[in-house]
């Protein structure tokens, strides 16, 4: 056993109606890569958040991080011995590497003096020729490639490092690289550890995790699945333990689509999408999963229009729908519940009563254009019953309510209009368990009233209990497409991780809505 940076011992996260983390404890030593891995919902993320302070633990947890003697470290220390690249590697896409790692640095007196800009250059060349990186360091940051994007991103980390042994916890790094991109920032994350670092490796390529990591920690469910040393795992041997036991398919009845589809894509593509095509039929419920960085995060935006897509068409009722024209998207029926509902579905600071009667005003107006009060206010009244909103108090602000009351009123918004297509990015995000049975009963309504149903979501065991079918998509590709005589969490779990691709990235047996 190598020396012990970090020490994470009984660490357990209680959020309302939650328990993320549950009895946590792990170990990180010098020298040594550990692997934290787990599907989506296992508490990866709030286990990263709670180190980098943004979470407060449950009592009775511990994070301990050691001095170079060995001994724990006092709260000032710890912070400064751990060190995290967010997926978002929060740098400044106009400033150059230079500016962006003098950002994380205090100049002291020096802050009003000119900039020495020799200097500044040769400290962020150094910085980076630790990683066999040579770039121009007074580009802007947004002419860089990914790799390089990211390695300026560690080096900032490093930046007035005291010693070789700090921690560095590094969240889904390679989610934007390809190929040999990769492999460099590999050889960086190996100088590290081979220096004295330590180092935690959050990914879901588990490829990646057997080529790298001495030791992988499996989370499931908020708990340690396993813990296992390096020639004890292969990549199956992960999947195995991050997907748990085969889960049985749920029991919803089968698909009842039939005949044209009412919305159809094809060649779709956007910053992280590389050519999708899908169909969706009237009645029936699709799933789109896959890991981030899959391109699942932009497929409901891209159809509605919210995002730009840079090639493909998409089709509403056979009839052409107009990139990036939301407006377009809403008068041919379709409706879309995006994952922020904070910052882009709802007006948090209005009334219940006025978001649910904002995207279709004109049936309440008087002949000269006045908003009827009263039909506006029964109308508010009808649908937060319909829905279950509780408190069933339109006049409220919606900020005041719970995140599933919050979710209620974002899709009644939508249902009100009777969509042809409604477009849900993980609809029961933020939402406790209680609210998402309701929210289920909603999405199932919608199909039942012949909605075509789109529900993307990170969610396996949510896909498994809703849909018809699930599309999988993988480096901006759909790679599987399970239907619903084959779904169960275990199965997803398998197709979104993953091996290596073949038949040009879709894997055999794939497919989609046109050789149906």
């Amino acid at each position: 056993m190598t020396t012990p940076l970090l020490e994470v011992r009984r660490l357990s996260k209680t959020f309302p109606g939650l328990r993320a983390l549950d009895d946590v404890s792990l170990t990180v030593g010098a020298h040594e890569v550990v692997a934290l891995v787990g599907h989506n919902g296992s508490g990866k993320s709030t286990l990263v958040k709670i180190l980098a302070g943004v979470h407060a633990p449950d009592p009775g947890s511990e994070v301990i991080v050691h001095d170079a003697g060995g001994t724990a470290a006092g709260e000032h220390a710890q912070r400064e011995r751990l060190h995290f690249i967010h997926q978002d590697l929060g740098l400044i896409p106009r400033l150059s590497t230079i500016e962006n790692l003098d950002l994380n640095r205090s100049l002291g007196r020096s802050a009003l003096a000119p900039v020495r800009g020799r200097r500044e250059a040769r400290h962020a060349e150094r910085l980076l020729e630790r990683f066999g990186a040579r770039f121009d360091v007074h580009a802007p940051i947004a002419r860089l490639t990914a790799a390089e994007r990211t390695l300026v991103a560690i080096a900032r980390a490093l930046d007035g490092w005291s010693g070789p042994r700090n921690v560095l916890i590094l969240d889904e790094p390679t989610a934007a690289l390809h190929g040999d991109e990769a492999g460099r920032l590999f050889d960086a994350v190996r100088r590290l550890a081979a220096d004295g670092a330590g180092i935690v490796f959050v990914s879901h390529r588990l490829d990646e995790v057997v080529e790298l990591a001495d030791r992988a920690v499996v989370l499931r469910d908020g708990r340690v699945a396993a813990d296992v040393a390096r020639g004890a795992f292969d990549h199956d041997a992960l999947v195995r333990l991050i997907a748990g036991r085969e889960l049985e398919p749920a029991d919803v009845p089968a698909s009842r689509r039939a005949g044209e589809p009412i919305l159809s894509a094809r060649g779709l593509a956007g910053p992280t999408l590389a050519g999708v095509d899908l169909d969706l039929h009237a009645g029936e419920v699709v799933g789109v999963t896959g890991i981030v960085g899959s391109g699942r995060e932009q497929v409901s935006g891209m159809l509605f229009g919210a995002l730009p897509r840079t090639a493909g068409e998409v089709h509403v009722a056979a009839r052409p729908l107009t990139a990036a024209a939301p407006r377009a998207a809403i008068a041919r029926g379709v409706a879309y519940v995006p994952a922020d509902r904070r910052r882009e579905g709802a007006v948090m600071r209005m009334s219940a009563r006025e978001n649910l009667t904002l995207p279709r005003l004109a049936p309440l107006r008087r002949r000269l254009g006045r908003l009827d009060g009263r039909a506006e206010r029964a109308e508010a009244r009808r649908w937060t019953e319909e829905v279950g909103v509780r408190p069933a108090e339109p006049e409220r602000k919606l900020e005041l309510f719970s995140g599933g009351n919050q979710q209620k009123v974002v899709l009644a918004k939508w249902l009100r209009i009777r969509p042809r297509v409604l477009l849900l990015d993980e609809p029961t995000q933020g939402v406790d368990v209680g609210a998402k049975d309701g929210i289920y009963r909603l999405i199932r309504g919608a199909a039942a009233d012949g909605a075509a149903v789109l529900v993307s979501s990170s969610e396996t065991k949510e896909l498994a209990s809703l849909c018809d079918r699930v599309l999988v998509l993988r480096d901006g590709r759909v790679v599987a497409e399970v239907a619903r005589e084959q779904l169960s969490e275990a199965r997803l779990v398998r197709e979104t991780l993953g091996g290596r691709e073949d038949d040009g990235g879709r894997q055999p047996g794939y497919t989609d809505g046109r050789d149906r």
